[in-house]
């Protein structure tokens, strides 16, 4: 186990490396340069050039990815050049809000996916066939067009939740949940049916195993059969969706942050992508790298304990 922890921590180092060094290298090849965009249009050619060398745009490529690396590996992150803020405490200030919904679409998404799902492979019939198929038509709606329809229902017509908006946990946890719940719900009725395809597709796969055949020739209880050894077996493939969900929830959050007027990680790429803030770009990039390599670590681990044949792979 400890070989295989290894492994994936070398792993994941590497790919952080790598996001990190790719990011550096696409943003001085893009067009422009932070002079330009610090001076802005009445920024004239010689000012420009004379910004740049004050900002070490002009250094050697090396020296630069260097110096970057060093600040980066102590937490900085670097200013702003649109107005000079620490891109490190707006980020941090920011992910817990992407964090949070993406956290909590996933919980929401496994518990209803996974209590539909084994409702569909244990009752089988009708039922099955009616949770299938609401899946299916749950997978085709894009979840912006859920969000919409949830503004106008819960919020324009009902008045039970705000359309847009955020409220900071510290200030109000109450308030903190009401402004996260349309985005979450949203985001979980696409995720919802995902879980609830594969824990059905794994439930049924379970029960057909020689283990579970010979548990009941053994008399072992029915329930203990299906929601504890064929649940087990049937949540490696549930436990690595939903770190996949969970991970696509993460770096996929620019629309609905947006539609919902959420101040998360998504908000801030885009406003850097439209203000040309090369280091802030940078920045958002490396800390969903790392949130994604982290998680896939923590997934390994979990689906490593879940099943030890993994561990030798």
């Amino acid at each position: 186990m400890l070989s295989y922890v290894g492994r994936r921590l070398a792993l994941a180092v590497g790919t952080v490396l790598a996001a990190v060094v790719i990011s550096f290298l696409l943003v001085h090849a893009t067009p422009g340069s932070p002079g330009a965009v610090v001076l802005g249009p009445s920024g004239t050619a010689a000012q420009i050039a004379a910004k740049n060398h004050e900002l070490g745009w002009d250094r050697p490529l090396v020296v630069q990815f260097a110096d970057y690396l060093g600040h980066l590996i102590r937490g900085d992150l670097g200013t702003s050049l649109i107005d000079g803020r620490s891109i490190a405490g707006d980020l941090g200030a920011r992910l817990p809000v992407t964090a949070s919904i993406a956290v909590l679409a996933t919980l929401l998404s496994g518990v209803l996916g996974v209590v539909l799902g084994v409702t569909a492979a244990v009752r089988g019939g009708v039922l099955a066939r009616v949770i299938g198929t609401g899946s299916g038509i749950a997978l085709s709606l894009p979840a912006f067009w859920v969000g919409i329809l949830f503004v106008y229902v819960l919020a324009l017509q009902l008045g039970l939740l705000p359309a847009t908006g955020y409220v900071p946990f510290t200030e109000n946890p109450v308030g903190w949940l009401g402004s996260l719940l349309l985005p979450v719900l949203a985001l979980t009725v696409g995720g919802a049916a995902i879980i609830a395809r594969t824990a059905a597709a794994g439930m049924r796969d379970a029960l057909a195993q020689e283990h579970i055949r010979t548990l009941r020739a053994l008399g072992t209880p029915t329930w203990r059969i299906r929601y504890i050894h064929a649940l087990r077996f049937a949540s490696v493939p549930v436990v690595s969706v939903l770190g996949i969900q969970f991970i696509g929830l993460f770096g996929g959050s620019v629309i609905i942050e947006n539609l919902f007027a959420l101040p998360g990680l998504g908000q801030a790429s885009q406003a850097a992508v439209s203000a040309h803030d090369f280091p802030a770009l940078i920045g958002v990039v490396v800390v969903a790298t790392v949130v994604v390599v982290v998680t896939n670590l923590l997934l390994d681990l979990v689906v490593a304990a879940l099943d030890p044949k993994v561990r030798t792979a």
